[in-house]
């Protein structure tokens, strides 16, 4: 007769990375990030009052080119409400903002303009509206 605790052990596993586990949550690393400022807002350095904290751990993960916590981040962004002046496709690229508590990646991106990026945006709004932002390095 075969024992049943094989597949007992398959079984817990499968349940486990159904649900998730062990599930890696990601973290950008504070230590290495690249200081990121901001003009227009902030005379000192500091990034435009509209953008939440986390816009900071966005940016400093394009600005080292990754790694990003959500696949979708880096894609092209297409645009498609208009909103953004028209570019060639491919011109901009979105990437998520962390939204403290949300179970997604929520409705914060920074949209960046070429490559290298020349232009920031950023909406909290799932793309109904934009703010632009510039950058010094």
């Amino acid at each position: 007769m075969r024992s049943w605790k094989p597949l007992l052990a398959l079984a817990i596993l499968a349940i486990a990375l159904v649900w998730g586990w062990p599930a890696q949550r990601f973290v950008p690393d504070r230590s290495t990030a690249a200081p990121v400022t901001a003009a227009r807002d902030g005379a000192d350095g500091s990034l435009p009052a509209f953008l939440p904290p986390e816009a900071r751990d966005t940016l400093a993960l394009v600005a080292r080119g990754g790694p990003f916590p959500y696949r979708q981040d880096g894609v092209v962004f297409g645009n498609y409400e208009g909103q953004l002046p028209r570019e060639p496709r491919g011109y901009y690229h979105e990437y998520t903002v962390e939204t403290p508590g949300a179970r997604n990646r929520g409705t914060r991106r920074i949209i960046t303009g070429g490559t290298p990026p020349a232009a920031y945006y950023y909406t909290d709004d799932h793309y109904r509206s934009f703010r632009r932002f510039t950058l010094h390095r």
